[in-house]
């Protein structure tokens, strides 16, 4: 079957072609233009529109290289239909190492956004409008923020039979039920009935080679799920079964001082057991955190000094059977 038109940001993208379309977002003080590459793969053959996106968040940079590996290995070159790579959504924070635009906005607060409001919500509408409408699936890459580390996972809203089968095909080692926070991308791509993924893994400011493995070979497996696989990559299916997550707790620290982890993220830890101590600087006081009850870690907090009541470990409570 031959491919129907694509029209994307006012580009015609013909069978077979690749294409990159820089869109200007805003002019810094300086007059300079601020654009994002947005690199388009079309399969002369007809087939579904797949989004793999990253910097939503400007400073989870992890996920800007998921993206950045999938078009490096060429991985985007479709089989049928059509692979969009954005690698990084907000460019302002990847400039300036931070999570929010310079209005001071959560972007992935923002959406649908609005033609006149906010540079950030400008920039949602944007997506909301140009980008969205075009797409059938999404996968969406973030990490961990505040120096806490995620376990690579995919997370999806509970009862949703389609984006079950699609998570178990992504495949990554934890698959988390969470609802839609409103105003969030991914909630935005809900409504347009876009299928979206949000995988989650490492923390920001942060390369972690595992972490980007995680995300490459789960987006393999998702493409050949689809049949637009490059038939010259292979994906890995001999790792175990995603664990779906029902239900989870933030273990928070109950004291101020110098943190330090004494397990990793992604392991099984049994109730009761010691997983960090936080010390006075002077030599008088050791505290232990003990798990309050048994799960899998999926996150844990790099932080070296915390504060009373910051977020420290996220531990499973719930399995699905």
């Amino acid at each position: 079957m031959k491919s129907k038109p694509l029209e994307l940001l006012g580009e015609n993208i013909l069978p077979g072609e690749s294409k990159i379309v820089e869109v200007e977002i805003a002019k810094l003080q300086t007059m300079t233009k601020l654009k994002i590459p947005i690199i388009i793969e079309r399969s002369k053959i007809d087939g579904p529109v797949v989004l793999f996106s990253a910097g939503l968040h400007g400073d989870e940079i992890n996920g800007t290289e998921i993206v950045r590996q999938i078009i490096r290995r060429k991985i985007n070159k479709p089989k049928c239909g059509t692979i969009i790579c954005i690698p990084i959504i907000n460019i302002f924070g990847f400039v300036n190492q931070s999570r929010q635009f310079p209005d001071g906005r959560d972007l992935n607060r923002v959406f649908p956004g609005s033609k006149t409001g906010s540079l950030a919500s400008r920039f949602a509408h944007f997506l909301v409008k140009e980008i969205i409408p075009v797409i059938d699936y999404a996968v969406d890459f973030h990490a961990g923020g505040a120096s806490r580390f995620n376990a690579p996972q995919i997370r999806i809203v509970p009862n949703n039979t389609q984006l079950k089968e699609l998570a178990k095909v992504f495949n990554a080692p934890f698959t988390l039920y969470s609802k839609n926070i409103q105003g969030s991308f991914r909630n935005a791509c809900t409504k347009l009935d876009v299928k979206m993924l949000l995988f989650e893994g490492g923390k920001s400011l942060d390369l972690n080679s595992k972490i980007t493995q995680a995300g490459i070979e789960g987006s393999k497996r998702f493409l050949f799920h689809l049949d637009m696989l490059n038939p010259k990559k292979d994906a890995d299916f001999t790792e175990s079964p995603t664990i779906f997550i029902e239900k989870s707790n933030w273990i928070r620290a109950q004291y101020s001082g110098m943190f330090i982890g004494l397990t990793k993220v992604g392991n099984y830890i049994n109730k009761g057991e010691i997983l960090a101590t936080i010390s006075d600087p002077f030599g008088k006081v050791e505290h232990k955190v003990k798990a309050p009850n048994s799960g899998y870690l999926i996150n844990a907090n790099d932080a070296s000094i915390v504060y009373q009541g910051d977020a420290i470990f996220h531990i499973s409570t719930h399995l699905e059977n």
